[in-house]
């Protein structure tokens, strides 16, 4: 399981800057490719896979440690390197780099009062420090930075409720389980 998380993760970066550079609703000339995000915002076209990755780093620490993530980051961005325009892979190389370390401490310390807390603060904090970082490296303008944070925290948010919902599934199964069982 730890490779299926540490290849998925990995490979979040690359596709990521190739969908910045190929698919959107509108693309901007010597710019990125855009999607609308809500509230009247665009974003990036790659802002989802990223908002998938901060929440795929949290699920390779639990089986792993903050290493392999790392690694994941390092490699990934090497493989940007080969799909993407390389300005867009440095960009995407350092703010994605900066933004999961600031990701990873906050979730090691939260982690211990639950991990859908731990993944709610940690992607907030992962996607508002990733979008800003690389939306000023790669475009030289903070213009698409909100668009970013929100279309980053769709897929945290979904993951949280996920987790919320597994977690009340699992109790309520293993209540069931033991007065079936008269324990």
């Amino acid at each position: 399981m730890k490779y299926l998380a540490f290849l998925l993760f990995m490979l979040t970066v690359p596709a990521a800057n190739f969908l910045i550079g190929n698919f959107g609703a509108v693309c901007l000339e010597n710019g990125p490719c855009l999607i609308p995000v809500g509230f009247g915002l665009m974003a990036p076209s790659g802002v989802l896979m990223i908002g998938l990755a901060l929440v795929l780093r949290d699920w390779l620490q639990e089986l792993t440690n903050w290493k392999w993530s790392a690694f994941a980051v390092s490699v990934g961005a090497v493989v940007s390197w080969l799909v993407a325009d390389p300005f867009i892979a440095v960009a995407s190389a350092v703010a994605f780099f900066t933004a999961e370390m600031f990701d990873l401490a906050v979730y090691t310390p939260l982690r211990k009062s639950g991990r859908a807390l731990a993944v709610l603060v940690s992607g907030i904090v992962g996607a508002i420090v990733d979008s800003i970082l690389f939306v000023y490296i790669a475009f030289g303008s903070l213009e698409f930075s909100s668009g970013n944070v929100v279309g980053k925290l769709y897929a945290t948010f979904a993951v949280v409720a996920a987790l919320y919902a597994w977690r009340k599934y699992a109790t309520l199964s293993r209540n069931t389980d033991k007065s079936q069982t008269g324990a």
